[in-house]
Formats: C-alpha cells, structure tokens, sequence
C-alpha cells in the first residue's frame, strides 16, 4: 500500500461503527497515535493499520481554545493552558489502553506565536508525558495534502491544478498544487498562511448585539469577508489562480470544520454523518445558500441548530467568511469536502515509517517520548471509543 498517495483512510461515522468488513485484521496489528493541538480544538486518533488503509479504534475531540486573547497580549492565557492540559491528560489517560507502535504530537498556530508557546508544551511534556512538536504552516499544509490526496486524484475529475484550503482557530494554510493524474501525484507550486482563523477572527470583530436586525448582522459578516479578501490577494496576484479556474482547470478542495458544516446544512443533516460528507462535491451556490440561513440566524438560533451548537456559535460565522472570502476571489463552481486533516497525515506517514527497516528502532523512540506514563496494553483492541 502506498499510504503516501493513493489510499484515504477508511474513517467510521464520527465516532461510531466501522464498516470495513472485508478487512482481515493482520496477526499482530500495528496501532499509532495522532494528536493535534491547535488554536481551537485538541484531537486525538488511535488508529489500527489495515490492508487497505486504517481503522480507527478511539477518537476524541474537544473545544479547548487556546488561543483565546492571544492576539491581543501574545501569551497563551493561564486559563487557556489549564482548558488544554485538562484534554491533554483525557489524551494520554486513553493512550494507555493501546499498545501504538508510535505517537505524534504537532502543536500548530497558537504555539507558533506565543511568546510562552515552548514554555507551555515543556509544561505539557512534564504533566502529561506527551511530547508535542510545533510544525511550520509549510508541513501544516503538506499533512493536509497528503491526508486528501485521494480526493485529489479522484477518476471523475481531470483538472491539473488544485486549491487546498485548510480553516484553522488561528490561520488558513491555503496550498496551490499542480496535479500529475497519470502518477498519481502532487506538487506544491505555491504556499500562504494568513493570519486569520475562527478564534482571531471572533475577538476581532465582536458579534452585533442580541437585538440586532437581520441587515445590521449581515452587515457585520460582510466586513469579515472584505476583511479576508483583502488578505489573499497577494496569492492571487503572483499565480493568477482567478483565470485558471475561469479555464476549467481548478478543483477546490477545503477541509475544515466551517467547510463540512456547510455541508451538513446543504445536505439537511439532522446529525453528522461523515460517510455522507467527506469527498461530497458541493456546489458554491448551496454553500452561500447554506452560509445565507447562518447569517439570518440570532445567537440562540445558531446554539440550538444541530450542525452548529453552543460551542462552535461564537466561530462558525468568522469561518464562513473565511471560506466565503476565499469563494469569492477563487469562484470555483464546486468545492470537495474534506472530513480529514493533520491526523490523518500523521498516521500515514508513522504508517509509511513504519514499514522501512529501521521500523523497530524508530518505533522504540516514538514510543519513549511518551515517557513512563505510557503503558502497552492490548484491552480494547477491537473497540471503537465514544468521544468524551
């Protein structure tokens, strides 16, 4: 298998039954960990390797705002760091109960630009006994590649080019990417990280008052989007992206939490289904149509919409004009979704490290780096978690 190109992980409906069922387990499975740490969430995968890709066994996702006020002081909050090592140590408590070949923490914008970023995660390597790196938006970017790589080779599209755009708590990596369908590959032509994500975005522009009207809400979010607009056209300026899609020639491809609950509204989605989203080709009318019912929404009708909720109402409007921004100066007729990301990548490239001849002596490093509070155990092995 060629976990770097071809093959996309086989996920469950979020969280729930895997129905791979014609995988055979191998006789000694092979199990990695994923964690990633960003402005907004922390996510861990403990996945199983498969003859054809992956089956996740646990999987877990929680809100934990650590860049909260980063903009305005450029520390990491007391209050945001307790929030994150609280999920870190839920992480590692369920890391115990698999016995992984190897781990991989990546921290990403929020650590980046802290001032106490370092110091925090030493803090976290301490406390928790998880040792998380801090990656460059350039291998930000590449992990998302390689995670969607499937969907960017998919046979019934012929475009040379790709726009990948990954919408983050603190950034968006936007990746421009030349297509080589005959080997199956894809290379990076151009790269840009902008500084604004759901969380900087949010303490930005504050939301309108409760009593807002309709138009005065509408017009709130518009400010947004000019706001990011403004923010990509250098990237358009240097590769000309606008006249390519005009050409036929671009396929747009958005992962992200904003880009798959425009999905799950376009589609009327009473409750997630990730089988139903990922790889979905939605057309940018019912995106902005799906964007338009957001906007007309109060704060009370965004908490109680079943694809946005009380934890995600205060970010899913700055992501929308995050991704409408980007519609806008890249008006492709479609976007795919991607429901994968930074975990993903992750696990296929332990996967592909794995497998080369120094597999036991770099499994055995990966595996220290979680210190004494790890511990093998083959309990569960067959199990898919529920998320906390």
């Amino acid at each position: 298998m060629n976990y770097g190109k071809e093959q996309p992980l086989p996920l469950p409906d979020r969280f729930g039954t895997d129905r791979s069922h014609s995988v055979r387990a191998p006789q000694s499975p092979a199990y990695f960990g994923a964690l990633d740490l960003g402005t907004n969430n922390c996510r861990l995968m403990v996945a199983m390797k498969t003859a054809n890709g992956f089956r996740i066994v646990d999987s877990f996702n929680r809100s934990v705002r650590l860049g909260e006020g980063l903009q305005k002081t450029g520390q990491l909050s007391e209050h945001a760091m307790e929030r994150t090592l609280d999920a870190l140590r839920t992480c590692a408590h369920r890391l115990k109960h698999w016995p992984v070949l190897a781990i991989r923490g990546v921290a990403t914008e929020a650590c980046r630009r802290a001032a106490n970023g370092m110091s925090f995660l030493s803090r976290v390597l301490e406390e928790t006994g998880l040792q998380i790196d801090v990656i460059s938006p350039r291998e930000e970017a590449e992990l998302a590649i390689e995670s969607c790589s499937a969907l960017l080779h998919r046979e019934q599209t012929s475009r040379q080019r790709g726009l990948l755009f990954d919408i983050g708590g603190g950034s968006t990596e936007i990746a421009w990417l030349r297509i080589d369908r005959h080997a199956r590959q894809q290379s990076l032509m151009g790269l840009v990280s902008i500084p604004v994500g759901v969380i900087t975005m949010a303490e930005r522009f504050p939301p309108p008052p409760l009593e807002a009207s309709i138009q005065e809400r509408f017009e709130y979010y518009n400010r947004m989007v000019s706001y990011v607009a403004e923010h990509l056209q250098t990237f358009e300026d240097i590769h000309r992206i606008r006249r390519e899609i005009s050409l036929g020639h671009v396929g747009l491809l958005g992962t992200s939490g904003t880009v798959t609950t425009l999905a799950g509204i376009a589609l009327k989605l009473e409750r997630y289904n990730r089988h139903a989203i990922d790889g979905l080709s939605l057309k940018g009318s019912e995106a902005l149509a799906a964007i338009h019912t957001l906007c007309s929404l109060d704060k009370e009708g965004l908490n109680t919409h079943p694809c946005v909720g009380p934890d995600r109402s205060a970010y899913v409007l700055p992501g929308c004009a995050i991704f409408e921004a980007i519609h806008r100066v890249w008006p492709a007729d479609t976007v795919t979704v991607a429901d994968r990301g930074l975990r993903d990548g992750l696990l296929m490239r332990m996967a592909r490290e794995h497998a080369r001849p120094q597999a036991h002596h770099s499994a055995s490093n990966s595996r220290s780096s979680f210190r004494s509070h790890y511990r093998s155990s083959t309990h569960g092995a067959w199990t898919i978690n529920s998320a906390i």
